[in-house]
């Protein structure tokens, strides 16, 4: 009975251990995914904004800072989008990984259930057969 007990032991922590693992690889390269798109945004508001200020820098009078002006907001607006598109895809993306983590707790919750079921009929059946004996 301690031998069965220590084996059913056993493969439930083997399981979760796998299981902890999957979850861990999917929010890992969740994380990765998100790191390296706001990066590579950060990278790129930064060159137009570090090429908007180049040009700043050339213009001598104020006719030069009048055509200057939208050039800025339109820098600006286009940091923006893409800062935002960045924002939605790593959203989107965080729901999908959080979609599969649901989906393999529930698997395991199945699993379980499923072998709980059948130890509790391995019991009813037991009972059964010793009540009929009496």
């Amino acid at each position: 009975m301690s031998y069965q007990l220590n084996d059913q032991f056993a493969a439930a922590t083997r399981q979760f251990a796998d299981t902890a693992a999957q979850i861990n690889r999917l929010t890992l390269e969740n994380a990765q995914k998100a790191f390296g798109l706001q990066l590579a945004t950060l990278e790129e508001n930064a060159e137009a904004t570090f090429a908007f200020l180049g040009e700043a820098a050339e213009v001598r009078d104020f006719d030069g800072f009048k055509t200057l002006f939208p050039k800025g907001v339109q820098v600006a607006r286009e940091s923006a989008e893409r800062a935002l598109s960045a924002g939605q895809e790593v959203f989107g993306s965080t729901v999908k990984t959080n979609e599969a983590i649901a989906g393999i707790a529930k698997s395991q919750v199945e699993t379980a259930t499923a072998k709980v079921q059948a130890e509790a009929d391995k019991v009813v059946k037991t009972a059964a057969k010793t009540a009929k004996r009496r």
